[in-house]
């Protein structure tokens, strides 16, 4: 910033200087000239009374017309260099700014009308005879005409002079001269030299001052600049630290200018900023720490009341289709309360960042059919067909509990969603990650719910039938799961298209993801009809995504351009606590109309709504 106002300062001066020094000089050229036409017309008017005194017996059509001519004219020149017969000295009068001149005067014809203007008189035989003194050859016809009319005629003439090198500018002012006989021509030549050097005297000073006048100008600015430059510096480097975390960062003030009032202001604002910061920190704490002590108080009076359901449910008579209802019903809403509060108890652990990772070398596509089996009571109950294709062996460093409740929790979802309708899950891998696709072709998302699906309690439709008892919080735990790793877990859907999600994890915890193996944007159309249940996808009915190669990474419409990275959670290095598994009897009663019961949960299950 500092070197672009100084730059642009230094350039708007170039231009002011520049067209002041025009004007300058101008106006300085113009008043040298004009002084010296005065000056030149004074003399002029002098000398042309001093030849009118000593021609005034003189007839230049006489014999020895030449020779007093001449004289007259040397004593004319002799006056204009030094003193004239008078006595009056150069420079004891106003004549004397003239400076020096030649003279020329010519006896040329003075009948007007008589040819061309400027013709020169001839006698018998067509010789022309013209009597002159001085270097009557420079006077040009054009100024020699208005003379022989009598007039006073100026003009300025490049003269070349024997004692200079270069031609001379020379301004040369004609009139007539009065005789006994006919009037002569008087042409005084003043040489502009004095006034050429004192325009390069000028020009030199005037660049001189504009060169020191640009320096002192950048100086100027550049102190100037650099005054309301650093408290501006100042001010970005306190906020770039306080927007790092530093949040006691503040700016000095000093004096009460402008500055130190902006200081002032952005103190005031950067203490009311950490103020609410802290204020935030400690409710989302405190918000933290109670649920946590909620779940953890909940848990004994649930165990208690489960206690007494079993033996309820124990007792019920089969026969009496209302109690077994009853019953059976109790025990299914204890199961999902105890997962929703195992739910909460994860998020309160993610939340405050004491989750931590068991890390092991396993194998995924085993970690894919057994969160498979856990669902398969979904899959018979709504007659859904799931499809694996789980290709060539893939291992990954990973921990095998979280990374079965998320593909748990997306089977679940599809399931829930998918209209009955056939689930694909895939699975691929390449040098530094592994992806999990998991699609269905149910009633998909809306334009905007692929970034809610992920929000806690978030259900894209509240009325709709949920066959899996979720919480709403399977999802976000999932999305935590898989920062947790540092991967991805991205979502696509549109109406009645389906939907897709997609897990990305790298094969070596700590790697840097940079593209995903599989698109999350599918390309084909959805797989022909498959029986129900849980199978491996046949080699001919294929899946309704493209090879891996195909996904280039680059963002192309080939995958959506969903192969940004999600932003990783740094690896928790507190210790969390761990919940025992809760172990439920099966339901027996053989009632049809009843929901099919939720199958054992604990810290890893949860299930999904949207």
């Amino acid at each position: 910033m500092q070197l672009r106002v100084v730059l642009s300062t230094l350039a708007m001066s170039i231009v002011v200087v520049a067209v002041l020094g025009l004007v300058l000089q101008t106006q300085i050229a113009d008043r040298l000239v004009q002084g010296k036409e005065q000056a030149a017309l004074i003399q002029a008017d002098i000398s042309r009374q001093a030849l009118e005194r000593d021609l005034a017996r003189i007839d230049p059509d006489r014999d020895g017309a030449q020779a007093v001519l001449d004289d007259v004219l040397d004593r004319l020149s002799t006056s204009g260099q030094g003193a004239d017969h008078d006595g009056l000295a150069r420079g004891t009068d106003p004549t004397s700014d003239a400076g020096a001149f030649d003279a020329v005067l010519i006896a040329g014809s003075d009948t007007v009308g008589a040819g061309a203007p400027g013709a020169l008189p001839t006698v018998p035989g067509g010789v022309t005879v013209e009597v002159s003194a001085g270097p009557a050859e420079v006077i040009p016809p054009q100024l020699r005409a208005p003379v022989l009319q009598g007039f006073l005629a100026t003009k300025y003439l490049t003269v070349a002079s024997s004692d200079q090198a270069a031609p001379v500018p020379t301004l040369v002012v004609g009139q007539p001269v009065r005789t006994a006989g006919r009037n002569l021509q008087l042409y005084l030549l003043f040489p502009l030299s004095a006034e050429q050097r004192t325009l390069a005297l000028v020009q030199s000073t005037l660049a001189l001052a504009a060169g020191v006048l640009l320096v002192l100008l950048a100086g100027i600015s550049s102190v100037v600049t650099r005054q309301v430059v650093r408290p501006v510096r100042q001010a970005a480097d306190v906020a770039e630290r306080f927007a790092d975390g530093h949040l006691d960062e503040r700016m000095p003030v000093h004096g009460d200018d402008e500055v130190a009032r902006l200081a002032e202001s952005y103190n005031e604002m950067a203490a009311s900023i950490q103020s609410q910061i802290r204020q935030l920190e400690e409710f989302g704490a405190l918000q933290r720490r109670f649920t946590s002590d909620v779940s953890h108080e909940l848990r004994t009076p649930l165990t208690t009341v489960r206690m007494a359901a079993e033996v309820l449910h124990a007792q019920v008579d089969p026969a009496e289709v209302t109690s077994a209802r009853s019953a059976q019903l109790l025990v299914d809403e204890l199961d999902r309360f105890e997962t929703l509060l195992a739910d909460l108890l994860e998020i309160s652990r993610l939340d405050a960042g004491m989750a931590e990772l068991g890390l092991e070398e396993v194998d995924v596509g085993a970690i894919v059919r057994r969160s498979a089996e856990t669902v398969r009571h979904l899959v018979e109950a709504t007659g859904t067909p799931l499809l694996l294709d789980l290709g060539d062996q893939v291992l990954a460093e990973v921990d095998p509990r979280r990374v079965e409740r998320i593909l748990r929790n997306l089977l679940a979802n599809a399931i829930d969603h998918g209209e009955g309708r056939p689930i694909e899950v895939r699975l691929a891998a390449d040098e530094g990650a592994f992806a999990v696709v998991v699609r269905d072709h149910g009633v998909g998302l809306k334009p905007g719910e692929a970034g809610l699906v992920f929000n806690r309690f978030w259900r894209a439709d509240p009325s709709r039938q949920r066959r899996s008892g979720g919480t709403g919080l399977g999802l976000a735990i999932s999305l935590e799961d898989a920062r947790l790793h540092g991967g991805w877990l991205q979502a696509w859907g549109e109406v009645d298209q389906g939907a897709v999600f997609r897990l990305t994890l790298p094969l070596r915890h700590g790697e840097r993801l940079r593209t995903s193996p599989l698109p999350l944007l599918p390309v084909a159309a959805a797989p022909a009809a498959a029986e129900p249940g849980i199978r491996d996808a046949a080699p001919t009915a294929g899946t309704a995504l493209p090879p891996p190669e195909a996904d280039t990474g680059d963002g192309d419409t080939t995958n959506g351009g969903a192969d940004m990275p999600e932003a990783a959670l740094p690896e928790p290095t507190l210790p969390g606590p761990t919940l025992p598994e809760p172990t439920l009897p099966e339901p027996t009663l053989p009632e049809p109309t009843l929901p099919d019961p939720a199958p054992p949960s604990g810290p890893g299950t949860s299930s999904v709504i949207r």
